[in-house]
């Protein structure tokens, strides 16, 4: 690749980066200011905006809601995406098809249909505006994020080495947690952490079918703004970006972001 090439490929890629990052520097910027209003740059800098979301007391129940209902979503979604993408890898033809299209259908389908289909589908069994509910509606949505991830890790797993393990005696829950586990570990906590953001900031399943006396944080957010503009708002959004570091954080620790 040429000199020019380069810086050609160069500046494209700042602006992409650039348009990606730029709306996150100017919440976090507007969160910090010393200001009365949300607006960047910052008039100064201070804390306090983030002491007053704090002692929010609605917003912080719509906090405990959303990570409480993140935290089941990403345990019970990798458990079972894990054992789909292992249906899906054993399978074959039409059937392996099958079983991959029917779990991708929430990313096929626009969430708007999704969340009505599941607010009909919840009221005729009864589950209707409960947090049970709104869990299983969390899981059902975020479920093929778990499962391409994983999917994808076991693929790129040699069967050579799961058939050494059973020639040597191993059972099939040894090799599994000896073998094929360690080796897929990446996808699974990748799969994990991309569920656990995409149900903290979900906004559309959770505004049809949140259960009553109950917001989690983007709907209480949401409400906070049809009345009021200070940068609380930026502080809460704030947050939900460093929940979002945190995740890549922890997936470098565990498993290294080169190793996905």
């Amino acid at each position: 690749m040429t000199v020019p090439l380069r810086l050609g490929a160069g500046f494209v890629l700042a602006l992409i980066y650039g348009f990606i990052l730029l709306p996150l520097v100017v919440v976090i910027a507007s969160s910090l200011t010393a200001g009365e209003l949300m607006q960047f740059p910052p008039q100064g800098l201070s804390l306090r905006w983030f002491a007053r979301f704090f002692a929010d007391e609605a917003l912080m129940q719509a906090l405990v809601l959303s990570l409480r209902v993140a935290a089941v979503t990403t345990v019970a979604v990798t458990v079972i995406g894990t054992m789909a993408a292992l249906a899906h890898r054993a399978l074959s033809g039409w059937a392996r098809q099958w079983l991959r299209t029917g779990l991708l259908l929430p990313l096929l389908l626009p969430e708007l249909l999704t969340s009505i289909g599941l607010l009909f589908f919840l009221y005729r069994i009864g589950l209707g505006k409960t947090l049970i509910g709104l869990q299983i509606a969390h899981a059902v949505v975020t479920l093929p994020f778990a499962f391409v991830s994983i999917a994808a890790a076991l693929d790129q797993l040699d069967p050579a080495l799961e058939d050494a393990s059973n020639s040597l005696g191993a059972s099939g829950w040894d090799t599994f947690r000896h073998i094929v586990l360690p080796l897929v570990r990446g996808g699974i906590v990748t799969g994990a952490l991309f569920a656990f953001v995409t149900s903290f900031d979900m906004f559309t399943v959770s505004f049809l079918l949140k259960p009553i006396g109950g917001n989690t944080l983007p709907l209480a957010l949401f409400d906070y703004l049809s009345y009021d503009y200070d940068p609380t708002a930026a502080a809460a959004a704030a947050v939900s970006v460093v929940l979002a570091i945190a995740g890549v954080v922890v997936i470098e620790k565990l498993v290294g972001l080169r190793n996905l």
